[in-house]
């Protein structure tokens, strides 16, 4: 089906009404996608799709959960996390602790990544993780830290060029086993992190859009990389201030490749490429 505006303003209304969900700043042209899509699923008609969002607090979360992109990889873009291992990281070093937040966490895979390249630096001890979504079934699969192996198994050649290889000294190869972090069975089709990592971060949901400030202490990392792309401008900017205001002074934000800081709040950061500094 085609979602028409009217249609689309009616959705936004009733889904915060019945679910108290507000997706009233959400981009228009990303929700009407995913919306077609969603009311296809379900195989009801609009008004009676609609209706159940209106009268069943259950459907209306599970039309969250489906509307919200959970996509997510191990070392995803792992420029990115070589950047972050040999030029970002490093400055964190001499900290006592380092507050990093997770935010639009998904299934966990990005978290593990962290924990696995903080332990390869030595840092993991003094590391505080917390780890947000809005999605409490994708937190509930993150608490466990247990995936599809024939999923992921591309994803490990993310992580030997962030591990095992140094992009900056091809002759360096370090012989980090799988077996380090993941419980591996093919035959049940497993890819499991290993439970000394899996107790190490706190997972939380959490509403970028309305719950605001939800620690009392600041972080020196933000990571929220490919959500704010389906955010308009105005939230984009309200959620760049909350960013703001929970990173210390000179703490980094991470984005994703294509997402960047373009109004107001973008001469309160210092920008190098995917990586924001707080002035």
């Amino acid at each position: 089906m085609i979602v028409t505006d009217d249609d689309l303003v009616s959705f936004i209304r009733i889904l915060k009404d019945g679910g108290g969900y507000d997706l009233s700043e959400y981009s228009d042209k990303s929700l009407k996608r995913r919306l077609e899509k969603v009311s296809e699923d379900s195989r009801l008609p609009f008004n009676q799709f609609l209706s159940n969002i209106k009268t069943n607090k259950e459907f209306a979360e599970k039309v969250l959960k489906d509307i919200t992109v959970n996509t997510t990889e191990l070392f995803r873009d792992p420029v990115m996390w070589q950047q972050l291992r040999h030029r970002i990281l490093p400055r964190f070093k001499g900290n006592k602790t380092i507050n990093i937040w997770h935010a639009g966490c998904s299934t966990g895979q990005e978290v593990y990544s962290m924990i696995i390249l903080l332990n390869e630096m030595g840092m993991l001890d003094k590391a505080k993780i917390v780890a947000t979504d809005i999605n409490g079934d994708v937190l509930d699969m993150a608490r466990k830290g247990a995936y599809k192996y024939r999923f992921n198994i591309g994803y490990l050649d993310n992580f030997d060029k962030v591990i095992r290889h140094n992009p900056f000294n091809y002759e360096e190869v370090i012989d980090v086993p799988y077996e380090k972090y993941f419980e591996i069975s093919k035959v049940k089709d497993t890819l499991a992190i290993r439970k000394e990592y899996t107790d190490i971060p706190f997972f939380r949901k959490h509403d970028l859009v309305q719950d605001g400030t939800f620690v009392y202490a600041k972080f020196d990392l933000i990571l929220c990389r490919n959500v704010i792309i389906y955010f308009n401008n105005s939230l984009q900017n309200k959620v760049f201030g909350l960013f703001h205001q929970n990173l210390y002074s000179n703490g980094c934000l991470v984005l994703g490749a294509h997402e960047s800081i373009l109004g107001p709040w973008s001469s309160r950061f210092e920008k190098n490429g995917t990586f924001y500094f707080k002035k």
